[in-house]
This record gives structure tokens, sequence and C-alpha cells, in this order.
């Protein structure tokens, strides 16, 4: 896979070496002269160049990336960037960077984003999720699909511990994707029973009623079989009654340096 990524600050370049471990060829686009430390990063290919200007991301040859990365601290290069590679280039696949949660709105397809990234969100996402019990704690939204990925801890007097997977009717459009216990990731099957501490992770979808899954996760409610679908796991109906904020200086990189 080949993938361009503008900004290369401490975030760009992070994202570059990860990438190069699993084999991907990476290019690095960042305009400030000071960004250019080639030596952290020498197995990518590096360009001194505005990643805003359709010259520079002809020179970085944009147009054959699987995938572009808008990684600077300045959040209008992030979206430009995006908008210039989806709009120009026809790249499949934009992901752009999140500095400031007041423009989390804007990174979207109308500018081109198809995952957007932020920090902020993930940061409070995990707080939140190492200090939540029973608790539903928002992990992360599809932008194209709307989904979202919850996670909730079961607690010692949650109703649902000691019940059986296949007999718990989630809500419509909820997905219980997966239980980690301990360690251990497990893929949930009608015969496992749900213990205290368990971390469900779900996938609910744009027709999903957070309320009546709050409400089975407090209440719990009487056994009830599982509803023969193609998915054993999903039922149709509840049994139940419920990196910095501010730009860095320079368009191209994420720190100013």
């Amino acid at each position: 896979m080949r993938v361009v990524v503008a900004g290369a600050g401490s975030v760009g370049r992070s994202i570059a070496r990860e990438l190069l471990s699993h084999d991907h060829e990476v290019v690095l686009i960042d305009k400030s002269p000071a960004a250019m430390r080639v030596a952290q990063v020498p197995e990518a290919d590096w360009l001194l160049a505005d990643a805003c200007e359709l010259s520079s991301l002809e020179a970085a040859d944009v147009t054959s990336a699987d995938v572009v990365v808008g990684a600077t601290g300045d959040d209008k290069a992030n979206l430009v960037f995006s908008l210039l590679c989806k709009t120009e280039f026809g790249v499949p696949r934009t992901v752009a960077r999140v500095n400031n949660p007041k423009n989390e709105w804007m990174f979207d397809g109308s500018w081109g984003v198809d995952v957007a990234v932020s920090t902020p969100r993930i940061m409070t996402a995990m707080v939140e999720e190492a200090v939540a019990v029973g608790d539903l704690v928002r992990i992360f939204t599809f932008h194209q699909s709307g989904a979202d990925i919850v996670e909730v801890t079961l607690p010692d007097d949650s109703p649902l511990v000691g019940a059986r997977v296949g007999s718990v009717v989630w809500p419509t459009d909820t997905v219980l994707a997966c239980i980690v216990r301990g360690a251990q990731p497990l893929a949930p099957t009608v015969d496992d029973t749900l213990e205290s501490g368990d971390e469900l992770v779900l996938v609910m979808g744009t027709q999903a009623d957070e309320e009546s899954l709050q409400h089975l996760l407090a209440h719990g409610g009487p056994a009830v079989a599982a509803v023969a679908t193609s998915d054993p796991l999903v039922a149709p109906e509840l049994a139940v009654p419920d990196g910095d904020d501010a730009p860095e200086g320079s368009a191209g990189s994420d720190e100013g340096r």
C-alpha cells in the first residue's frame, strides 16, 4: 500500500514509522525545512513542499496513493489537503487529524475526509473507559456509515452478569462484537456467559436506540430466547422495559519545527 502523509512533525513521523514497519510505502510532505528530519525515518520518501498546493501533490504522485493522511497541526491544512486529494486526484481513502474539537464538524465527506481522527475525543474516550464502570463509553464513530463503537464494563451488580449471550435480546441495530475478559478478547457465541468485569464492545447502527441499550444494561430482564436470525447474537426487539489544540505555525508541520 502506498501512503502519502502531510506533516512531518512527531505525529506524521510516528505514523510513517508504523506504516513502514508493516511494509507499506510512505511519502512524507512538509513545507518547513526544520521538519526535514530524514534521518529519523530514512526508509520514507521525503518531499519539502506545501501539501496544500496542487504542484506539490503532483510531485508526490498522490494519484498513485492508496491512502493519504493529513497529520499536520493545522486543521485548515488537513482539510485542504484532504479535499484536493479526493477531488483533484481521486484518492480512494483520506484520513485527517482533528486538532481542535470545535472544528470536528467540518471533517466529513464535503471536505473530502473519509475518516476523521480527533485526538481530544479519543483521549476523552480512553479516560472514560478507564474510570467508567457500567456506563456506555463511545469509542469511535464511522463517518461514512454513522455507526458507533461503544464499550461498557459490567459491574458486579449488573443484571447481565451470569446471563448467556444467546438469552440477551439486544436492541434493534445493536450488535455485540467482542467480549474482553481480562486481557483476552473473545468472539461472543450464544453459549458464552457474561461475567463481572467483562468489557462489552458493541456496534450501534444509525437506527440503534441508545436509551433502550442503557435500560437493558441497567435493569436487565427475564431471559429471552434469542430470535432466530442469520446472526444469533442480534435480535430485532428489546425484551425488557432500557495533539495540541492550536495550529503550530507551519501548515505542513504539526509542531512548527
